[in-house]
């Protein structure tokens, strides 16, 4: 099946009419799925020339912010979530973090914690808004407008610091999984396993835009990411492993000084992490037992190898070992047509509007 610009301009224009972008609906947002369709938007604007999708990016960034920058409705705080007041807190919609878009509220403080219900709890998740510090970073790459980075950065600087905390001065910081909707409460206090991982590449990115920003921060992320394991063999987290290393090529392409190795430690991971989920037959699996979003975020990311590839070979000398990144990539290559089949799939009609 060929996929045409039209087909994702198709597909993108029906999400902003499902979940309230456009048309009279009450908005819907969730976080996640709008840092990803912002990014899609600017991309439509950039394949066709037509601004009405530059429109739609726009709108859906203030959209976000009016949503899932303040409180619920069904909560009984009401107005932005940093506590700043109303036109205070329009300038700086990031500075209290953004809310996950959960069905269900928070847990409160007296309720016990209950594993399945809190994934259909709202709070806030870190690498859901590192997701949106990088759509806000191509929303000024694309616009030239800096307050968008701006934004990028108060949250960058909220974010670090109420997921990080430290045990011991001694020892390296950790990191919360998942923090209320006022930051104030951890909800899940396990560490995301990419989430330094997304944390330390997005402050690099936010760095060389605005040099001097985020030294802290970046340098503490950094220490984090030191000797972790980043082998999953879960889709979703190997796509993203996978579009984490293509972005850390293009900083180091672009000559930001990077932790040492740690490109060739990801991509041997996700070399491994696909070579695991193959063994597994996933796409023999009926459709029922298949998740589309994981997959799918895992076919975005197989497209990552041949443009890192590019990279090794425009400017080998920027990459310590390139011949193990080689390697790597070399493993990720017999994967391509894995992308288009899990697309193929999920875009046959009788594959959707399931438990998928």
């Amino acid at each position: 099946m060929e996929h045409t610009v039209a087909d994702a301009a198709e597909i993108m224009m029906q999400f902003a009419d499902n979940t309230g972008l456009t048309g009279n609906a009450k908005p819907r947002r969730y976080l996640w799925t709008d840092a990803f369709a912002v990014c899609n938007f600017l991309e439509l604007t950039t394949q066709t020339g037509d601004d009405t999708y530059r429109d739609l990016a726009l709108r859906l960034v203030d959209q976000v912010h009016r949503v899932l920058g303040r409180h619920r409705d069904d909560d009984p705080r009401s107005g932005w979530i940093s506590g700043l007041a109303e036109a205070e807190g329009a300038a700086h919609p990031t500075v209290g973090g953004l809310r996950i878009g959960k069905t269900l509220p928070e847990r409160s403080l007296t309720e016990a914690g209950d594993r399945q219900l809190e994934w259909d709890r709202d709070g806030q998740y870190f690498h859901y808004l590192t997701k949106w510090m990088q759509a806000l970073h191509q929303v000024a790459r694309k616009t030239g407008e800096e307050t968008y980075d701006r934004w990028a950065r108060e949250l960058a600087g909220v974010a670090h610091d109420s997921f990080t905390y430290q045990l011991d001065p001694a020892l390296p910081k950790l990191m919360y999984w998942k923090m209320s909707i006022d930051l104030t409460c951890p909800q899940v206090s396990s560490m995301g396993h990419h989430d330094p991982l997304d944390g330390y590449i997005t402050y690099l990115e936010l760095q060389a835009a605005a040099p001097g920003e985020l030294r802290r921060e970046t340098a503490e992320m950094e220490i984090i990411c030191r000797g972790r394991d980043w082998i999953t063999d879960d889709p979703l987290g190997i796509g993203g492993l996978l579009c984490d290393s293509l972005r850390l090529a293009r900083l180091m392409a672009a000559g930001t000084e990077v932790q040492g190795g740690l490109l060739e430690e990801m991509l041997s991971s996700a070399a491994e992490g696909v070579r695991r989920y193959v063994r597994q037959n996933p796409t023999i699996q009926p459709v029922e037992y298949r998740l589309a979003f994981r997959e799918l975020g895992l076919a975005i990311g197989l497209h990552a190898p041949a443009l890192i590839e590019k990279y090794l070979g425009d400017l080998p000398q920027r990459f310590g070992a390139a011949d193990v990144a080689a390697v790597a990539l070399k493993r990720l290559s017999a994967h391509r047509d894995l992308a288009t089949d899990i697309v193929d799939f999920w875009l046959a009609a009788e594959n959707q509007g399931g438990a998928g």
